[in-house]
């Protein structure tokens, strides 16, 4: 068997994915944490201000790492649902549902900081504008997704139920994408191209670019850590997991 499919097959296994996310979950949470750090540093403190918003433009380097994390956590959460819907993976029962509450955080997060970003350029903290107005409907798609794999007893039932929730919500990512292509809005349109050239200033790009990979690595860690306490949950009474709690007794 191909090695990279032979790795793919064992991580199914729940206690190879323990003994993997009990190793590389810390590694996710220190490197990210390690990299933002960096990135916010830069951000505040060496960065110049801009021109016309000043240094309140400098919660971006929170509002669209949080932002575009928002989205890529959904559509990997819909992708872990297909693939548990098809071919009945509970490992990817499991990631799909860990997805859940990080993205809901994170689309607060864009939220929150939209909102202290938009007090002063705007002049109120809120504004029924179509990318705000998706992005909170996204946090209701979220929310129902979680609350929707807590309502049923039955875990894997529950999964599904809730991936298929999830599934079908994809649909709203290209609507956030577009809507301020699509209907007149007060949110800026897109400054930051990963493919052309970017109207954001070049010394403002390198710390925002740390902000977004440590906000992946943050997100590994994260998710590694939530889908092994989920595995630990659904495994109780096994062998595997009793040697596991012995020594803690």
């Amino acid at each position: 068997m191909n090695p990279i499919l032979r790795w793919f097959h064992q991580l199914g296994s729940p206690p190879y994915f323990d003994r993997f996310a009990t190793r590389w979950a810390p590694w996710g949470y220190g490197l990210g944490l390690l990299v933002m750090a960096v990135g916010v540093y830069w951000g505040l403190f060496h960065t110049p201000a801009d021109y016309q918003q000043g240094d309140s433009f400098r919660i971006l380097y929170i509002h669209v790492p949080s932002a575009w994390m928002s989205m890529a956590i959904y559509a990997l959460m819909a992708v872990y649902a297909v693939i548990a819907q098809v071919w009945r993976i509970k490992l990817c029962e499991i990631l799909a549902m860990a997805c859940a509450p990080i993205g809901a955080a994170f689309t607060l997060i864009t939220l929150l900081t939209g909102s202290i970003w938009g007090k002063p350029m705007w002049g109120t903290w809120w504004d029924w504008d179509p990318r705000l107005t998706t992005e909170l409907i996204l946090l209701f798609m979220y929310l129902g997704v979680i609350g929707l794999y807590n309502a049923i007893d039955d875990r894997r039932a529950a999964a599904r139920a809730a991936g298929f929730l999830a599934i079908v919500g994809v649909a709203l990512l290209p609507v956030i994408r577009y809507s301020v292509v699509w209907w007149n809005s007060l949110h800026q349109g897109q400054t930051i191209r990963l493919m052309g050239e970017s109207t954001m200033d070049a010394s403002m790009i390198a710390p925002l670019v740390l902000m977004i990979v440590g906000t992946k690595l943050w997100f590994i860690g994260a998710l590694l850590a939530r889908a092994r306490a989920d595995n630990l949950r659904r495994e109780a009474g096994k062998a595997w997991v009793a040697q596991i709690a012995e020594p803690r007794a």
